[in-house]
C-alpha cells in the first residue's frame, strides 16, 4: 500500500515566474530544477519538508498542444482545480510578511471552526490557502482517525 505522497503537480504558465513567487515570496525552496530536454522538472518545497510541488508547465509530453492552450486558459481563470493548503503557526503574522512582500490577498485571515485561515492566488490564478489550525486534543483527534 502507499506510504506517502511525494510529488503534486501545479501548472504554472511560466516557470521563471512561478519561482520568483513559490520562492522569493513564499518562502519555499527549490527541489530540483532539471531540463529533461521535453520539459523542466521544477520542484520546490517548504523548508524541511520532503513533499514537492512539481510546478509544471501545460504541454508536452502530458498534453498535445490544442488541450495544453485549453488548460493554459483554465489556469489563468483559476479553474484548474490547482489548491494547495499550508500550515503556519501564526497565520496573521505569516498574513503580514507576505502583505509586506506584495502578496495580493482573496481573503485576509478569518476565523473558522478549525483554526484560522486566508486566501491567496498565485500570478496564474492557482488558489493558495494558509491555515493557523486549532489544537485538537489526544483524545480528540484519535477518535477522529479511529472514525475514519
Amino acid at each position: 500500500m502507499f506510504k506517502a505522497l511525494l510529488i503534486t503537480s501545479l501548472y504554472v504558465l511560466d516557470q521563471n515566474k512561478a519561482l520568483d513567487f513559490y520562492v522569493g515570496k513564499l518562502g519555499l525552496e527549490v527541489n530540483t530544477d532539471q531540463d529533461l530536454g521535453f520539459m523542466r522538472w521544477l520542484t520546490v518545497n517548504v523548508p524541511g519538508d520532503a513533499r514537492q510541488i512539481l510546478l509544471e508547465r501545460p504541454g508536452a509530453p502530458g498534453l498535445d498542444e490544442k488541450t495544453a492552450e485549453q488548460a493554459r486558459e483554465l489556469v489563468t481563470k483559476g479553474a484548474t482545480g490547482g489548491t494547495l493548503f499550508f500550515t503556519t503557526d501564526d497565520c496573521w503574522k505569516t498574513y503580514e510578511e507576505l502583505r509586506a512582500k506584495g502578496v495580493e490577498f482573496t481573503e485576509g485571515p478569518t476565523e473558522r471552526p478549525y483554526g484560522i485561515d486566508c486566501g491567496l492566488r498565485d500570478p496564474f490564478g492557482n488558489h493558495i490557502r494558509f491555515s493557523q489550525l486549532l489544537q485538537v486534543p489526544t483524545a480528540t483527534a484519535r477518535a477522529t482517525k479511529a472514525n475514519r
